[in-house]
């Protein structure tokens, strides 16, 4: 690569848990593309917003893009978009089912493909993918079939990565979170929730911050599912 900072996607970038890594990657002087369905314009150089689906492979073709033509490559990829909707399995919609397909699955193909690519110019790069402790540990109460069976992939997905390119200077780790405190959960929520985790409380966004720069810098570490999840992955 032509410049010595290091340059980072981050996917699902406006809010909660992508908003706080953009930050930290910064404060770690990365240069970052930021990208999510709905994202303002950032006033800081090393930061490019571009607004998109990420289940529309045209927004992942501009999104590595931009990160080739304004810095020069791509270091690493946080896969941090996602959705989760609790159903009753029988109660999902097609359009439910569309939706956390293009967003987990689709929108982590896309995306992860054109950046290995970029990666393999190289010989070095990071995928990191946020999943769910959901994956590991199902909650009685707590409804996540789609969510199980999307995340799960990518689980897999992330293992398959680390093999298939662990002899190429490519790494390929998850973040397996419990129950995080973020915009989408209201504080009248936060006790309940909290109570899910052999732990007692939820998380902090920093928590799954942390664990993604820890992975980031690494260089031992690949196929990992790093549970960030007060517990419950290990039971109840």
């Amino acid at each position: 690569m032509s410049t010595s900072q290091k340059v980072v996607i981050v996917t699902g970038a406006s809010q909660g848990i992508g908003a706080e890594l953009v930050k930290a990657f910064r404060q770690r002087d990365y240069r970052v593309v930021a990208t999510a369905r709905s994202i303002a314009p950032s006033d800081d150089p090393n930061v490019v917003a571009v607004a998109g689906d990420i289940a529309d492979p045209a927004t992942a073709r501009r999104v590595v893009s931009e990160a080739v033509e304004r810095f020069g490559g791509v270091d690493t990829l946080v896969n941090n978009a996602g959705v989760f909707v609790a159903k009753p399995f029988t109660r999902y919609t097609a359009e439910d089912y569309a939706t956390i397909v293009g967003v987990n699955v689709t929108g982590f193909f896309n995306i992860t493909q054109l950046a290995v690519a970029e990666m393999e110019k190289h010989s070095s790069g990071h995928v990191v993918s946020i999943s769910t402790s959901l994956t590991d540990h199902a909650v009685d109460g707590v409804p996540s079939v789609l969510a199980s069976l999307t995340k799960g992939g990518l689980n897999s997905a992330t293992k398959s990565l680390a093999i298939e390119y662990a002899k190429r200077g490519i790494r390929a780790n998850a973040v397996s979170p419990g129950i995080i405190k973020s915009p989408m959960h209201p504080e009248e929520t936060h006790e309940a929730l909290g109570a899910l985790h052999p732990m007692g409380h939820m998380g902090e966004m920093s928590d799954i911050v942390n664990a993604v720069l820890y992975l980031d810098s690494a260089p031992f570490v690949t196929g990992e599912i790093l549970h960030v999840d007060g517990g419950q992955s290990a039971g109840h």
